[in-house]
């Protein structure tokens, strides 16, 4: 199988923070096939690769000199059932909040919570995308990919994906090794409402029923109202992870902070509002060329117009600093950075 190469490629479209970056070469993967035939293909031996779905969870601070994998991978079906739960399948390519639609529209409710959040089906594995008290890893069955070194095809199970709070095996070890094809989902029969975000709660109080339907339709609100459409201006939504500390380190802070936005977890520690963090630091609508923290939500960066990778970046390590200084608290960001 021969691909296109496309040489001097932009990837202005491919990423949503609205970089101005190129690839030194891109091919666009649309199937099972033409992902296993990259490692034959003698035109980019010993090329790095960039796998790239919606680029919504990347900062590129230059152009990359190598080979950009644009993943088209489409398609979505039920594969199977059992008693407790539906089996479904989405091709890496698919845009996320379009597959999250359709499971509704067929019955299967589950991933209402993850609406809107922008990217594909493929990326979601890789952040262990979550909102409003769900993560993709709750839900997930398994996942196809390709080794990329040798074209093999690999099937990956919750274990072997080692889902953490935004982060799984491919951010972290897998980062460059492998291409997800496709995910499979376990979406429960017996569908019970999470809802107990203040935010969601409050957009459900208006609503005539508080099915999945109703559910999803509060998050978009929510989200709507909150965070900024890439589309209009660049971002990658929440830059920084909500930093979680030992017991004994939140009482610490709390001594000194008594107002400080805390969510107790299940296993004794404490998760932090990053947002919070940030606001109390004076960055809401600060910022650096054209690279900002937006005005109603800190925790989110911007691309103003014209800003660069580099830029957020400087914000960002800005932003950490002072964080540190203030509360003694390391923020993490959550995109990969190139």
């Amino acid at each position: 199988m021969s691909l296109q190469l496309l040489a001097d490629f932009p990837l202005l479209s491919h990423n949503t923070f609205g970089f101005d970056a190129r690839a030194r070469y891109a091919m666009r993967i649309d199937s099972v096939d033409s992902a296993a035939a990259l490692a034959s293909d003698a035109r980019i031996a010993g090329m790095p690769w960039l796998v790239l779905g919606g680029g919504s969870n990347i900062v590129l601070t230059r152009d990359f000199d190598g080979v950009a994998l644009i993943v088209g991978i489409a398609g979505k079906r039920v594969i199977g059932e059992d008693g407790d739960a539906w089996l479904v399948e989405a091709g890496a390519g698919e845009n996320w909040h379009e597959f999250v639609a359709w499971t509704l529209a067929q019955g299967m409710p589950g991933l209402e919570n993850l609406a809107l959040i922008p990217g594909t089906v493929g990326a979601a594995p890789i952040q262990n995308i979550g909102a409003y008290g769900l993560e993709m890893g709750e839900r997930f069955e398994r996942l196809h990919a390709v080794e990329l070194a040798t074209g093999e095809a690999v099937e990956f199970d919750r274990a072997t994906c080692a889902f953490g709070y935004r982060d799984s095996f491919f951010k972290r070890d897998g980062r460059g090794r492998f291409m997800i094809t496709s995910v499979v989902f376990r979406l429960p029969k017996a569908w019970t409402p999470r809802a107990d975000y203040a935010d969601v709660a409050r957009a459900l109080d208006h609503a005539t029923a508080r099915d999945a339907r109703a559910i999803f339709d509060a998050v978009i609100a929510v989200r709507r109202a909150k965070l900024p459409d890439w589309t209009k201006l660049g971002n990658a939504g929440s830059f920084f992870k909500n930093p979680v500390v030992s017991a004994q380190a939140f009482d610490a802070l709390k001594s000194r902070v008594p107002n400080v936005v805390s969510y107790a977890q299940a296993d004794g520690t404490v998760k932090l509002a990053a947002g919070w963090l940030i606001d109390q630091c004076g960055w809401k609508g600060r910022g650096i060329g054209g690279a900002a923290v937006h005005e109603r939500q800190a925790l989110v960066l911007v691309n103003r117009g014209g800003a660069t990778g580099a830029q957020v970046l400087e914000l960002a390590e800005a932003i950490k600093r002072d964080v540190l200084a203030r509360f003694g608290v390391e923020l993490e960001m959550e995109p990969v950075c190139l």
